[in-house]
């Protein structure tokens, strides 16, 4: 089983990207050290730093009112690579505007 989950790719994320923060839903019970280890051998970049945050889960109601789940707990890494070093996963590509004749 892999500790990295699934990149978290928002235009907050993108924004952070640009400036070498890299943002991943990760296991729960991973450590910072397991995580660098892994971004490191996964992409091939040096990792700076690692901060991690664990976000509570929100409750839904489903079927009008009667129906009430609570969804799944997460944990987010934020991940800051050495200057210079990026992911490709998190490439912004800017989009050109149409022209007005």
């Amino acid at each position: 089983m892999s500790i990295l989950l699934r990149p978290l790719i928002t235009e907050k994320s993108k924004k952070d990207a640009e400036a070498g923060k890299f943002i991943f839903e990760v296991v729960a019970s991973a450590t910072k050290n397991q995580i660098a280890h892994v971004v490191e051998n996964a992409f091939g970049v040096k990792v700076k730093g690692v901060k991690t945050v664990k976000i509570a889960g929100k409750t839904r109601r489903f079927g009008g009112r009667r129906l009430v789940k609570k969804l799944s707990d997460i944990k987010k890494a934020i991940v800051e690579l050495e200057k210079g070093q990026t992911i490709d996963l998190f490439a912004t590509e800017k989009k050109g505007g149409k022209k007005k004749v």
